[in-house]
């Protein structure tokens, strides 16, 4: 896949796949394409040549900045219900609540149900949003630095769910991150871009060639053969 903007090319040649019940964490520096890469795989902008193929049953998304006003009376239950709707309700439909309540129970935030969201704390927030995107059942999600405003616990207890959304429900996961401590706890798999593919690998053949540095770049390109699930 490769995409331009102008004159620049932001990136070129790009090529890897994530099976069913995969996590892959995508790392780079600052402008390497990363945003550009998930904002293809969300189908927000069109590649110049080749293509992300998405499973069928759609792709879920946890933005980095979760904007809304803490002014803003919104609930728990109507965040997630815009992921069914896509765009805010003005109530939550009888036929939707069961729908709501098990993507919210899948994320262990059952609780939250009827909350504020100006309440909640960074990790349950992230629960939130996390319940908003799988509730429409997807096969692969795509989230953008989810450690972000999350405490270390937070950040324990989200790693801990990835890993068993993967696990029990063979959920797919693409994860931009800068923290190699959530690398080492969830991912099955790397991929290190700087507008072309770096690396790819296991976090050991990737993070284990960098000298501490999980946003720099190894001389290699050590491609895995091509898989068979989803691609971007």
């Amino acid at each position: 896949m490769c995409k331009r903007f102008g004159d620049r090319v932001v990136l070129e040649d790009v090529s890897f796949t994530i099976d069913e019940g995969e996590l892959l964490c995508l790392l780079g520096p600052n402008g390497a394409g990363k945003s550009t890469l998930v904002r293809v795989a969300l189908g927000l902008l069109r590649a110049d040549a080749g293509e992300a193929r998405c499973p069928a049953s759609g792709v879920g998304y946890v933005p980095q900045t979760k904007a809304f006003s803490r002014t803003f009376p919104a609930k728990v239950e109507e965040l997630v219900t815009a992921g069914l709707r896509g765009r805010w309700p003005w109530r939550v439909r009888a036929s939707e609540r069961a729908k709501v309540e098990a993507a919210l129970a899948q994320v262990g935030a059952a609780h939250l149900y009827g909350a504020s969201l100006a309440t909640l704390s960074g990790g349950e927030l992230q629960r939130a949003f996390l319940a908003r995107a799988l509730v429409r059942a997807p096969a692969l999600l795509v989230l953008d630095e989810p450690e972000t405003g999350v405490d270390v616990g937070g950040r324990d207890e989200l790693a801990s769910l990835l890993r068993a959304l993967a696990t029990e429900r063979r959920i797919a996961a693409l994860i931009v991150t800068h923290h190699p401590e959530l690398v080492a706890r969830v991912a099955d798999r790397v991929v290190l871009l700087d507008r072309v593919v770096r690396a790819w690998g296991t976090p050991r053949e990737v993070l284990g060639s960098l000298p501490g540095d999980a946003s720099s770049t190894p001389p290699s390109d050590p491609r895995a053969g091509p898989s068979t699930e989803e691609s971007a």
